[in-house]
């Protein structure tokens, strides 16, 4: 199987060859930000962080798995690690098409009227891009309201 960890310095070229290999955006790139999926033998097999942002806005990022191990619960315990250690209202960018399951960790698409400036801005330049066009994709922007989740864990927890 494999384990979560918080990433070490020496996990920088993984989490690199990872991000290059989903064709995600290599920006921001902070080994101390991220989080790992490990196998039993030490090799990087996932990774994510949660990037924070000049406005206050807080985003699930960089989220990938190898092909090998999709499908076998690494991107789904990875985001429930990483929004669990953050209580705040968090955003994340993806592929149209993978909407449907962010939504399964109360993620919802939000209009361009209501994203902070740093969304706004990349959702505006990403329409410009061919890029999504060739592949029939959107740019996706969603989030997670952290109040929702707050009184969701309160009540499940037993409370009024």
């Amino acid at each position: 199987m494999f384990r979560l960890r918080p990433a070490l310095e020496g996990d920088d070229s993984a989490i690199r060859s990872l991000v290059k290999e989903g064709r995600i955006n290599p920006t921001g790139l902070k080994w101390p930000r991220f989080v790992v999926a490990v196998t039993r033998e030490g090799e990087v097999i996932g990774c994510g962080q949660v990037k924070p942002h000049r406005d206050g806005s807080i985003e699930l990022a960089s989220l990938i798995v190898t092909a090998e191990w999709r499908g076998r619960g690494v991107a789904a315990a990875l985001i429930e690690h990483l929004v669990s250690a953050h209580k705040k209202d968090m955003y994340l960018m993806c592929r149209s098409s993978l909407g449907a399951f962010y939504e399964r960790f109360g993620f919802r698409s939000v209009p361009e009227t209501e994203l902070p400036p740093y969304f706004r801005r990349i959702s505006r330049l990403a329409s410009l891009t061919e890029i999504f066009r060739k592949e029939a994709e959107t740019l996706l922007v969603m989030k997670r309201f952290a109040s929702e989740f707050h009184h969701r864990e309160h009540r499940e927890r037993g409370g009024n």
